[in-house]
């Protein structure tokens, strides 16, 4: 068991204000997407605002940009919830409500029990920005291991036999 946890961010930016019509379906199933993260094996935590979620946070200086984080206990753990579970029939129609985006999404390794700061999370989706995937900025498809990760030791041969 690893003494790390994965960290994530996700941001979108809206067509639409959370308040406005266009938006009403996405904002409408935000507790049952979330009631389900918390449901799902390896959940850690999630950042809230003043409701159940974080839409109220305003991490940029774009007031349409919305921020999503989470802990899991793994890469495998998170991947389930986000391309497996209930979440993807959400996710297929994020192009109804968000404009698309280059860089949108980052991992990282925290240690157990951290709780990464929105300010941590923007500064680690900006470093995957500026230099691609590595150790402290990485996406799914270029996924780093825990930094408490080894591979196995070599074997200890008895000498004394």
């Amino acid at each position: 068991m690893s003494g790390y946890h994965l960290a994530q961010i996700n941001v979108g930016k809206l067509k639409a204000p959370i308040d406005a019509p266009e938006t009403a379906d996405f904002k409408n199933n935000l507790d049952r997407v979330n009631t389900l993260a918390e449901a799902s094996p390896g959940f850690v935590w999630r950042l809230t605002g003043e409701g159940n979620d974080a839409t109220d946070l305003v991490a940029f200086d774009d007031p349409l940009i919305i921020t999503n984080m989470s802990v899991w206990e793994s890469p495998a753990a998170l991947g389930a919830f986000v391309y497996r579970s209930g979440h993807v029939e959400i996710m297929r129609r994020r192009a109804e409500w968000f404009e698309p985006m280059d860089v949108f999404m980052a991992l990282w390794w925290v240690p157990a029990g951290h709780e990464p700061t929105v300010a941590e999370a923007v500064g680690r989706l900006a470093l995957l920005r500026r230099k691609g995937p590595g150790p402290q900025a990485f996406t799914f498809r270029e996924l780093y291991p825990a930094p408490d990760a080894q591979a196995a030791p070599p074997p200890v041969l008895d000498r004394c036999a």
